[in-house]
């Protein structure tokens, strides 16, 4: 007797759709945003320092300050309070 799940080994892989995945993240940031109700203050900083890391990745070039330093700090502190304020999952 076949089970319905023989037929995952027929199935054949897709080929990747960048408007597709781009619609998911856009809808998936939306979202986080939206659930964890913090200001575009905080979502500007970890979205600068997300580009800068890019940046020193694949250019070599990194252009930090303490100022840069400090905003991520408490960006990140802003993120773990909403996060540690969520209900545990069961």
């Amino acid at each position: 007797m076949s089970s319905p799940l023989d037929r995952i080994k027929d199935l054949s892989a897709e080929a990747p759709d960048a408007t597709e995945f781009a619609g998911l993240r856009t809808t998936a940031d939306a979202r986080l945003r939206d659930a964890l109700e913090l200001g575009p203050e905080v979502w500007r900083v970890l979205a600068k320092c997300h580009n800068m890391r890019n940046v020193s990745e694949y250019e070599g070039a990194l252009d930090l300050n303490e100022r840069v330093v400090v905003d991520l700090l408490d960006a990140c502190d802003a993120v773990r309070a909403k996060i540690d304020a969520l209900p545990a999952l069961a």
